[in-house]
């Protein structure tokens, strides 16, 4: 499995065009042994539907939800706030997932170069108007076997400690989770595979 994080500071919407240059992205390799185990990924005790599900190209939204649900489970029980679907947010997502796979590489941007930023900016997530802040995240990461589900990805992020950071960051209100049912080429195993990207998000005035 392989995992990446994005991280922004805030920045006025206004602003947004001087602003798009990403910081470098910071590539993990975690070991699979510990993300084979059977999925009760998080330690939850309500299991969340759709958590040892792995995405096939038919059941996107049981996916989708049940990696949204457990990251909530872990932030309720911390006493965080709960992260809201935004569909804005899970567009990005799905299509980050997806052009990782249709593209063949693993990384931040897109297949055309855009950042995670640059996309929300340009998403129905916010309104252009220039007293709107944007703080935001991206988590992504692959896996195959057990690791491939909202589980197994949702537990590796929390094996991370920069993912961790992500996931329990309070400040953070909204979230949409897309995934492929797939790996880019050269990196799958054995076993079917997932690719799976996560935006977080605050608007604030």
């Amino acid at each position: 499995m392989r995992l990446q994080r994005f991280f922004h500071l805030p920045r006025g919407a206004g602003r947004a065009a001087r602003h798009l240059g990403a910081p470098r992205a910071v590539a993990l390799l975690l070991a699979l042994l510990a993300l084979a185990l059977p999925a009760a990924a998080a330690g939850n005790a309500t299991p969340c539907a759709g958590e040892g599900s792995t995405p096939n190209g038919h059941n996107d939204e049981l996916i989708d939800d049940a990696t949204l649900c457990l990251m909530n489970e872990i932030r309720s029980a911390h006493g965080l706030p709960l992260l809201r679907h935004n569909h804005s947010l899970r567009r990005i997502a799905t299509g980050q997932a997806h052009d990782m796979v249709r593209g063949h590489y693993f990384g931040d941007q897109s297949l055309s170069g855009a950042s995670p930023l640059s996309r929300i900016m340009a998403s129905a997530y916010v309104s252009h108007r220039a007293t709107l802040r944007i703080h935001a995240a991206q988590n992504i990461g692959w896996g195959t076997g057990h690791a491939a589900t909202p589980a197994g990805i949702v537990r590796a992020w929390m094996e991370s400690p920069p993912h961790r950071a992500i996931i329990l960051t309070a400040a953070y209100r909204d979230a949409g989770v897309g995934a492929s049912p797939s790996v880019p080429s050269g990196f799958s195993g054995p076993w079917h595979g997932a690719t799976y990207a996560a935006e977080f998000g605050i608007r604030s005035r």
